[in-house]
């Protein structure tokens, strides 16, 4: 009698175990249909015709249009495989030049011992309190008299530094052990090898995590774009994608088509740098 309890109540924590699982897995797979249904509707927006998408009689299946892919990149007014190529540029160099000048930043605020160390935090802090808007005009002004609209400088220099990049390097590096440090100065390492050598080898996964953010970001701007690629040769996709809906038309099947093509570089970078992402953001310094 003794014995019978304790396996009755295992048994009993282990079926409601099984049961919380099953629970658990029912639950995320509703939160992930929910997720996936605004990819169904444009994939399915995408390879219908434009009777289709806003016609009363609703179908869960396209009529597979796949002429469309053809006619969005045949078309004359807008040139969407230019504007691919713009934003992939824009959004790499953008990403590759903001993780070497946030990091050297955050890595020189944090390990550098300078005496105006702390007003220069204090200072990089302060630009996150200024709103976008109130730079925005000087930004354009600055970047036209130095002669850079339809450029892809002009594009891509004035977003190379984010003060909220920055912080979170600043705060990264905090957390890095020393001893991996001076151990490279014992080595006759400086600040530089010990930073290029030493600290981005074994930071590789927040790198990646904030590699990932800045990416999306870039890819998805369209304000700045807007105003520096004035010229239809700047345009970036995002800027294309816009030029579907005009006064006169609405191109509906053209707009999901170029938006189904336009999220796949992101789709490929996220699923590329997953693992990468998901261990910098769980991480706040080096594993063991």
């Amino acid at each position: 009698m003794t014995t019978t309890a304790p396996r009755v109540g295992k048994r009993r924590r282990k079926d409601g175990g099984v049961l919380g699982n099953a629970g658990l897995y029912v639950a995320v797979g509703i939160a992930a249909l929910l997720f996936l249904i605004p990819f169904y509707l444009i994939l399915r927006n995408a390879l219908s015709t434009d009777l289709e998408i806003t016609g009363e009689n609703w179908k869960l299946l396209p009529s597979f249009q796949w002429g469309n892919i053809s006619e969005l990149f045949d078309d004359p007014t807008v040139e969407f495989g230019h504007s691919m190529v713009n934003s992939l540029v824009v959004a790499v160099l953008t990403t590759v030049g903001t993780l070497l000048v946030c990091s050297l930043a955050g890595y020189g605020l944090a390990r550098i011992p300078y005496r105006h160390a702390n007003k220069v935090f204090y200072a990089v802090l302060a630009t996150l309190m200024v709103p976008t808007a109130v730079t925005f005009v000087p930004s354009f002004v600055l970047v036209s008299s130095l002669g850079w609209v339809d450029t892809y400088r002009g594009l891509i220099i004035p977003g190379l530094f984010s003060g909220f990049t920055c912080f979170l390097f600043r705060q990264y590096f905090l957390g890095f052990p020393k001893e991996l440090e001076e151990a490279a100065r014992v080595d006759g390492l400086g600040y530089w090898g010990a930073y290029w050598r030493i600290v981005v080898p074994n930071s590789l996964n927040f790198f990646a995590a904030i590699a990932t953010i800045t990416f999306i970001s870039a890819w998805n701007s369209f304000l700045w774009p807007l105003v520096i690629g004035q010229d239809p040769s700047s345009w970036t996709v995002q800027i294309a994608l816009s030029s579907f809906m005009t006064n006169q038309t609405v191109n509906f099947h053209l707009i999901f088509m170029a938006t189904a093509i336009s999220i796949l570089p992101l789709v490929f970078v996220f699923l590329f740098l997953q693992r990468w992402l998901v261990q910098g953001i769980a991480q706040t310094g080096i594993k063991g």
